[in-house]
């Protein structure tokens, strides 16, 4: 449970790392308003996948 946790604290760190970054760009300094950067927040989780399944795309199994 400790690594789950783990991962989690990190995920939100360099989600806030990638958010800064995309903030600093100064294409993106004058087009959100308050009410986007509000909304705005590190804690995205769609991109993980905290069950460890993968789904392989290969045309034969590994094992036979």
């Amino acid at each position: 449970m400790l690594a789950l946790h783990l991962f989690q604290i990190s995920l939100v760190y360099i989600n806030t790392l990638m958010i800064q970054q995309v903030l600093a760009e100064p294409t993106w300094q004058g087009r959100l308003t308050t009410t986007d950067l509000r909304a705005l927040t590190p804690l995205k989780w769609l991109h993980v996948n905290p069950y460890g399944t993968f789904t392989r795309n290969t045309p034969q199994s590994v094992h036979p």
